[in-house]
């Protein structure tokens, strides 16, 4: 398996441009993946940069409704006329930081046949699977961090019931693959228990202090191998390093490959 940052908050060097959001493309034995597609398209020009053919992909997955993961869907559906791209069901609500500030998706590609909506669960194939977990029970609450949803002619905490989680298998391995974690990372270990889980952890408005050691801890204590990115932020992830010697970090244009 491979696994290629294409679209981060950050960069390995000053070819390949960093922007704040998430694209990932992964290689399995049977599957070119592509995982969220950052803000703008430039997680299509570090690709070309990279020597890697979004025009092969044959499975896209958009990990939740926020536009810093899905803001380059439309180039994507330009550059590959193949790929099916799986999309939760409400990844089209009204989404907001805020009250103010709009942060979903656009609208206008909704109705667009390339898009396969996902409702709690979806298996692709004997190796790939779509989770929401929508039904499950979240033991931890880290909050909404200002996060809204407009439904009823008003703004609530956002339920992120539009995010979802790939689930990988390969060589063995259960490989877990999130965007965000919006519904707290604490719980999606929990619940899945992988043997590797990439993705952010939402953990960047969190101060340095007790109550992230005792997250490191509660992490720690599931057989996992972390590789985080984006909205974890860096200096979180320094902390966090202290206390988590299986914690690594991905930043845009890294490569993890082999057996993670």
């Amino acid at each position: 398996m491979k696994i290629t940052s294409l679209a981060e908050n950050t960069t390995l060097n000053d070819n390949i441009k960093a922007e704040h959001g998430l694209s990932l493309y992964i290689e399995t034995h049977n599957h070119k993946i592509l995982f969220d597609m950052g803000q703008t398209d430039l997680f299509a020009i570090n690709a070309e940069k990279l020597g890697i053919n979004l025009a092969e992909v044959d499975v896209a997955v958009v990990s939740h409704g926020h536009y810093d993961h899905g803001g380059g869907l439309k180039k994507f559906l330009q550059i590959n006329n193949q790929a099916p791209v799986y999309i939760n069901s409400f990844a089209f609500g009204d989404y907001f930081n805020g009250t103010e500030k709009y942060i979903g998706l656009d609208k206008s590609l909704k109705d667009n046949d390339r898009l396969v909506f996902t409702e709690n669960q979806l298996q692709i194939d004997e190796n790939l699977s779509l989770f929401s977990c929508n039904t499950l029970k979240r033991n931890f609450d880290t909050g909404s961090f200002g996060l809204t949803e407009f439904t009823d002619n008003k703004h609530i905490p956002d339920r992120f019931l539009h995010e979802q989680y790939l689930l990988i298998k390969e060589n063995g391995k259960n490989i877990l693959i999130s965007g965000c974690s919006h519904k707290g990372i604490l719980n999606i270990a929990e619940w899945f228990c992988p043997d590797v889980l990439v993705g952010g952890f939402h953990f960047s408005k969190l101060p340095l202090d007790e109550t992230l050691v005792s997250y490191c801890k509660i992490l720690n204590k599931f057989n996992t191998v972390f590789y985080t990115c984006h909205c974890t932020g860096t200096e979180q992830y320094e902390f966090m390093k202290k206390h988590m010697p299986h914690l690594y970090y991905l930043p845009c244009g890294k490569t993890i490959s082999g057996d993670l």
